[in-house]
């Protein structure tokens, strides 16, 4: 799997809301700093388990929707006989 990157205005807002988290949630300060460091930890080690979701989900989408055509083209098939 390919790095995933973000833009610096999604960093920016990531890194925001896990500063309002810690400081309304935990009490804590969570400076600039230590929120990006804990931001790319948890994008690191547990990004791939909310992307594999994500493909997860989208796939199953997708196969219904074909499901949905595959019974729409029986629906319209003539009888042969």
């Amino acid at each position: 799997m390919s790095e995933i990157k973000f833009t610096k205005q999604e960093k920016d807002e990531m890194v925001l809301k896990l500063q309002t988290y810690f400081g309304n949630e935990l009490s804590q300060e969570l400076g600039q700093f230590d929120a990006e460091f804990l931001l790319d930890f948890v994008s690191k080690e547990l990004g791939a388990y909310y992307y594999n979701r994500g493909l997860h989900d989208a796939r199953e989408v997708f196969e219904n929707r074909v499901q949905a055509i595959d019974d729409d083209l029986y629906a319209i098939e003539k009888e042969t006989r």
